[in-house]
Parts: C-alpha cells; sequence; structure tokens
C-alpha cells in the first residue's frame, strides 16, 4: 500500500485550505442566522424590520447565504481535508487549484450578497423568474458554481493521482465518498448555469425582453432536488465512515456505504419535478415517473439507517451490552463529536417521513406552498445535515488549526446542540402544524383582511418567532466555539477520526470505481426523466414573460 494513503494528520497546507472554507461558512452562519431570526420576528406580528429593510430581501438573505453559501464552503473544505486525511497530501497543483475555486466562490458570493444588500434582489432562495435580479446577481451566482467545479477538480485530481499509485485497489471511503458527492454537484449544477446564462443573465441584461418561466423552474429544480443530496452526502461521510471510530466501534460494511452512496448519485438528479407537481405544462406522467425515481432514494436512506444502528448495537454489545435496547447505555453520550450527529441522526426519521408526504403526487397538493414545506426543510438541512456539521468542526477545525477540543467546549457543544434541538422543536414543529392549517410559506406577516382562517395561524407564528429566537442563541453559542477552536484553544493534537471496517464485513469489489458505468447509468436516467418533457415544453412554449421588480 502507499505510504500516501495511511496519513493519521491533514497536511498544514491542505488544512489551511479548508479552514479557508470553514472561515466562509461561519462568516455566512451569523449573517444569515440574524437574518433568520429577523425574519420569525416579523410574522409573528409583533416586530417590524427598522431602516426601510423589506421581509423578502431578509428572506432572500437567510436562504441563499445559508443554503447555498454556508452549505458549499463547509462541503468543500471537509471534502478537501477528508482526501488529504485518506488520500495522502495533496499536490502543489492540487492546492493551487483548490485555492483558484475558493477565491472565485467568494468573489462571487461577495457579488450576489452586495445585490441582495442593496436590495436589487429580492428573489428568494429559488431566484423564480419572472422576478428579475439585478445582472451582477446571477454573474455572482455563476461565479460560486464555476469556483465550486474548480475546488471539485482538485479533488478529482487527487483521487486520480491515489488511483494511479494504487492499481487494482479501492479507494479510502472517505475518499470516494467525497468523489461521488462531488460528481452529483457538478452534474445537478449544470441545470442551474444553464438557467442562469442562457436565460436569467440575457433577460436582467436587456438582451432578450421575456423568459420561458416553465423551463427555468425545471432547470432550477433539475439543480434544487440534488442540492439536498449535495448537503447531506457530507452527513452521511460522517455517520458512516467517523461516526463508528469516535464511538471506538467499527464501520458495519464498506460495499454498502459505497452502494448507498452510487444510488444517491443514480437517483437523485431525474426526480425535480417531484417539486413541480402543481406545475402546469408538465404531462403528469412523466411527474409521475419521477415520483417513483425520488421514492427510490429512500432505499439508499434506509441502508443507511440499518449500518448505522447496526453499527452501534455490535459497539454496545462488545461491551457487554444485553436485552433489546441495553447497548444504547452504552454509546459515549458524552462526547460532543458522537452526542451531537446523533441528534442529527434522530431529526432525520421525522424529517425523511415528511420527505415522503412532499413527493406523493396526492398528499403534496395538501402541503405545496404551504409552510409545511419550510418546516420539513428545517428538519433536513437545518437540524440532521448542520447538526452534523457541527459535529464534524468540534473535531476537524482543531485538528487543522493544531488544537484541541477541551473538555469546557466538549460540555458547551453538547448544551448547544440540546438548545438547537429544542428551538427546531418550536420553529419546525409550529411550521408543520400550521402548514396543515394552510398557512402560506415565503410569506410576511398578514391577518389577510381580518380572514378567520389567518387568525387560526397566528399563534403558531408566535412559536415560530420563540423557536427562532432559541435557534439564534444556539447560532451564537457555535460561533463562540467555532473561534474558540479556531484561535483560541490550547495547542495540541486532535485525532482525525477514521473508521476502520468490521472483521467480519464483506471484501469491497472494485465495481464501484466504474466510473464510466455509474455516470453513464446516470446520464441515461437523466435523459429518460427530462428530454420528452423538455421537447415539450420548448415545442409548446408560451410567449414569456416580462421581468417583474416587486422590491
Amino acid at each position: 500500500m502507499s505510504t500516501k494513503s495511511i496519513n493519521t494528520i491533514v497536511d498544514r497546507r491542505d488544512g489551511k485550505l479548508a479552514m479557508a472554507h470553514f472561515y466562509v461558512a461561519f462568516i455566512a452562519l451569523a449573517i444569515g442566522g440574524l437574518a433568520g431570526l429577523l425574519q420569525t420576528l416579523v410574522r409573528s406580528g409583533k416586530y417590524e424590520l427598522p431602516w426601510g429593510i423589506g421581509y423578502y430581501q431578509v428572506l432572500t438573505v437567510h436562504g441563499v447565504v445559508l443554503g447555498l453559501v454556508l452549505t458549499t464552503f463547509f462541503i468543500m473544505g471537509f471534502q478537501l481535508a477528508a482526501v488529504s486525511r485518506t488520500s495522502g497530501a495533496l499536490t502543489d497543483k492540487q492546492r493551487m487549484t483548490g485555492w483558484i475555486g475558493f477565491w472565485l466562490m467568494t468573489i462571487g458570493t461577495v457579488m450576489a450578497a452586495v445585490m441582495i444588500l442593496l436590495n436589487e434582489a429580492s428573489v428568494l432562495y429559488t431566484f423564480y423568474a419572472p422576478l428579475q435580479a439585478h445582472a451582477l446577481y446571477y454573474v455572482g451566482l455563476t461565479l460560486v458554481i464555476v469556483g465550486s467545479w474548480i475546488d471539485g477538480a482538485a479533488l478529482i485530481m487527487a483521487y486520480a493521482s491515489w488511483r494511479k499509485a494504487n492499481p487494482g485497489k479501492p479507494s479510502p471511503l472517505l475518499t470516494f465518498m467525497a468523489i461521488v458527492n462531488t460528481l452529483l454537484w457538478i452534474v445537478a449544477t449544470i441545470g442551474v448555469a444553464a438557467t442562469v446564462l442562457f436565460q436569467l443573465l440575457p433577460w436582467s441584461l436587456g438582451l432578450v425582453e421575456r423568459v420561458d418561466v416553465l423551463v427555468s423552474r425545471t432547470l432550477f429544480w433539475y439543480f434544487g432536488h440534488p442540492l439536498v443530496y449535495f448537503w447531506l452526502l457530507p452527513a452521511y461521510m460522517a455517520w458512516y465512515a467517523i461516526v463508528p471510530k469516535i464511538i471506538g466501534g467499527k464501520i458495519f460494511s464498506d460495499s454498502l456505504a459505497r452502494m448507498s452512496f452510487i444510488l444517491f448519485l443514480l437517483f437523485s438528479i431525474p426526480v425535480g419535478f417531484h417539486h413541480q407537481l402543481m406545475e402546469p405544462g408538465i404531462d403528469p406522467a412523466w411527474k409521475f415517473l419521477q415520483v417513483i425515481l425520488t421514492f427510490l432514494v429512500i432505499i439508499p436512506s434506509l441502508m443507511t439507517a440499518f449500518s448505522l444502528f447496526a453499527t452501534f448495537e455490535m459497539f454496545g454489545r462488545s461491551k457487554g451490552a444485553t436485552g433489546l435496547f441495553g447497548w444504547v447505555k452504552k454509546l459515549p453520550w458524552g462526547d460532543a463529536r458522537f452526542a451531537v450527529p446523533f441528534i442529527g441522526m434522530l431529526a432525520f426519521i421525522p424529517a425523511g417521513a415528511g420527505g415522503v408526504i412532499n413527493a406523493s403526487h396526492q398528499l403534496n397538493q395538501v402541503v405545496h406552498n404551504t409552510i409545511w414545506v419550510t418546516g420539513h426543510f428545517h428538519l433536513t438541512l437545518a437540524t440532521s445535515v448542520i447538526l452534523t456539521f457541527f459535529g464534524i468542526s468540534y473535531w476537524l477545525v482543531p485538528h487543522l488549526t493544531g488544537r484541541v477540543l477541551t473538555k469546557a467546549m466538549n460540555k458547551l457543544a453538547i448544551i448547544q446542540a440540546v438548545i438547537w434541538a429544542i428551538g427546531m422543536t418550536f420553529m419546525s414543529g409550529a411550521m408543520h402544524a400550521a402548514g396543515l392549517l394552510g398557512a402560506p410559506r415565503r410569506s410576511s406577516f398578514s391577518t389577510y383582511g381580518g380572514s378567520e382562517q389567518a387568525a387560526e395561524w397566528i399563534p403558531y407564528q408566535v412559536a415560530q418567532a420563540v423557536g427562532g429566537s432559541i435557534l439564534f442563541l444556539g447560532i451564537i453559542l457555535m460561533l463562540y466555539i467555532f473561534i474558540n477552536l479556531a484561535f483560541f484553544a490550547p495547542k495540541g493534537e486532535q485525532e482525525f477520526p477514521v473508521g476502520e471496517v468490521a472483521d467480519a464485513a464483506e471484501k469491497t469489489p472494485m465495481v464501484f470505481e466504474n466510473w464510466k458505468l455509474w455516470i453513464g447509468i446516470t446520464v441515461l436516467l437523466i435523459l429518460f426523466a427530462y428530454t420528452i418533457p423538455f421537447i415539450d415544453m420548448i415545442q409548446n412554449a408560451p410567449i414569456g414573460s416580462k421581468g417583474y421588480k416587486f422590491f
């Protein structure tokens, strides 16, 4: 085996590159979190925004900065560190590629953020046409995507050089997972890049007068649904390959972990229509097909749940646990590196159940465009994924900065996760309940002219504000812990835990490294799911819409 594959620490130069990504991510957490707090306060009806700031301006900041900036920067930083740790230090060329990607993403983020803050781009996180933003907003988004592709190229180059040095061997599990997620991201972002470059940018510059709304939304959701899995897979990386090491157990099955990632690559992209079930202009048969493909994504999620709890039970039994749930007591609940992601795992159970409802054609009609969907979103991304990202930060940030996670910070981290769970229970729970009563999403506070139905929603909106305030307290705590681990914690060596595979596990077959096969199937599924609907949309296209600016 190559000596490069048995590193125990991330190369310091690679660590600086990863930390640069994390600094931007946590600045985004601060800004986006403040915007989220303001939003919930406005929706309660008890607070008005000062200085002429618009509600939809704050809503756009919250969605774009947390949904796109925080996640993309954190994930790229984590994947760069994971590849450096498991496949050996990056070469100078690979590292330079990563830095170019980082700076392009950062410049693009600043451009988009400035346009939102100037109230030139209050078009929300989905930037749906016919709402029209300033051209510089679209240019900024384009730079973020192109920068992320260049970051991804650095990862792919590192993977390729490992494969060249280790022919006939399966790649390290974390590296393999990072590559699958990078490929998923590159394929998915082609859709959003196409709508921004060929539709929205020329339209915002006045080069064309009208835009085809249905085509732009379809291209957005071609990207928008796999985006969810781009967020989720790094959390799965930690759950599958890192948490077992933290608890002192072993990975249940390397092959099962790889298989689930491949299934996500195959089934997460050709399913965008389930976000458009209420949209006219798309043949119901194609919606039905994509709903079936959506339900196939449940399979790797259930595989993951099985694998994780098998790992936990095997560990507990090895420590002498008896009875059906005796192993639960043996888990290291006092270790934030385990406890915080575990709370995220538990949240994924109701989050997944809500996703099944959203993707069901008939049930979607009940909850579509209600705040139920926002509640679901906050359980998946803002709880399962973000708590796992926080759990990763507690060991990865000190590992990269040459510091240690102290007992005090470990205790504070667990308190932070409990506060987060309480805040999200209030906020997401109230969103789900209000959604079932018909409360709309994306809307500011309104009594709708004294409507009796709208009066039912207001107590839930107050509960959302209570939950949002508790969550903001959690964000302040998280930022305090991050700053401590990055700059003030005692110097030392913090472990980058990477799990070993259980002795009884099957040998990993090399078919998982056959990228021609997996990318080929992915492309075929996409062509199958989208070609005829796209031809139909273009042949039967309406005149298109002019741009609207309500801000």
